[in-house]
């Protein structure tokens, strides 16, 4: 009796992985599709649209250097010392228009801060749903109101309005605060047109800003945070102090750069209320003052080449100043919505 044959087993054995490589199915795949034309169209828009924008303002830096070339090598670095502006005898300067400038950009910021911040804490936390909506379209509107009319209303209505409480402060506050004497007398005319109440309106023109942008950093606050404050037995305000606050501490700090960036290039509104002087003052209730911006407005039309020059030269210190503080606020206010913390 003959034994069965067994078949033979003709597959190929699988072969033997590397231990030193992973298994197929553990190795990523790169996962990647061609982006429809579409989507290469619109991604080429905003990629241009943002380079735009250094194109623009390195054009406007370029054109304010050439156009002002022509001062600075009549002068050198003088430009930046010297408080005189006789262009026709070669002794022109922004060191008395500069200081007056950054010194109505502080009055403005000094009230409008407290302002800004009350009014976002109000719309963000305190105010009833149903009253938001449009209280963010009145700052909002607040935002799109013209300049020349924040001049004009402060030029006709508030400077006659500001006379006795200007005086008042002078005669009350003189003494221990040397920076509200009044050295021109005692006549209305001596509050007028002063850095004071060229502040005033301008600190009306960045309070939708900084509101704005406070209450936006507000409103990101973590909720679970709110809640954990609430649970701990905290109150409203509370909660805001040890939440809302410290979370938006850097986004306020931006909005408060910003500001100070506007208000150092406001133009029209500072222009109509103030009386220009070429020379540092720090009495800010007394007429007389002066800003960078309001310097181009007034003396355009009257001027000739150099002067004209010198004008530029001018716009070309003030725009690298706006830009630094507009770059800086922007780094702060990245950096806050990005990994913005509550814990001191």
């Amino acid at each position: 009796m003959t034994a069965a044959v067994q078949p033979t087993d003709t597959r190929v054995p699988p072969p033997t992985p590397d231990p030193g490589s992973a298994p197929d199915a553990d190795r990523p795949r790169p996962v990647g599709a061609p982006a429809p034309p579409a989507d290469r169209a619109f991604r080429g828009v905003l990629r241009a649209a943002g380079l735009s924008v250094f194109v623009l303002m390195g054009l406007i830096a370029f054109f304010l250097l050439m156009r002002g070339t022509e001062a600075l090598r009549a002068v050198g670095w003088s430009f930046l010392t010297e408080q005189n502006w006789r262009t026709a005898a070669h002794t022109f300067g922004i060191a008395a228009v500069l200081p007056n400038g950054i010194l109505i950009a502080v009055i403005a910021l000094c009230i409008a801060v407290p302002v800004s911040l009350t009014a976002a804490l109000f719309i963000s936390e305190y105010a009833p749903v149903r009253l938001r909506p449009m209280l963010v379209s009145l700052v909002d509107l607040m935002a799109a109101i013209p300049s020349i009319v924040y001049g004009l209303w402060g030029l006709f209505f508030l400077q006659p309005r500001f006379v006795g409480l200007c005086r008042w402060l002078a005669n009350h506050l003189g003494g221990p605060l040397p920076f509200l004497r009044v050295r021109t007398g005692d006549t209305p005319t001596s509050y007028t047109s002063s850095t004071f109440i060229a502040g005033t309106v301008v600190s009306l023109m960045i309070i939708p800003i900084i509101t704005s942008l406070s209450r936006e950093v507000f409103s990101q606050a973590p909720s679970g945070e709110r809640e954990g404050a609430y649970a701990l037995g905290s109150t409203r305000w509370g909660m805001v102090r040890t939440v809302v606050l410290p979370f938006g501490r850097g986004g306020v700090i931006g909005a408060v750069m910003l500001g100070f960036g506007r208000a150092m290039g406001e133009t029209i509104a500072v222009a109509l209320i103030i009386s220009p002087v070429f020379r540092i003052s720090w009495h800010v209730l007394e007429n007389g003052g002066g800003s960078i911006s309001a310097l181009i407005a007034l003396r355009f039309s009257e001027s000739d080449g150099l002067s004209l020059s010198a004008l530029m030269a001018a716009g070309l210190v003030l725009f690298a100043l706006t830009l630094l503080v507009n770059v800086a606020a922007g780094f702060v206010i990245s950096r806050s919505r990005s990994g913005a913390s509550t814990s001191d």
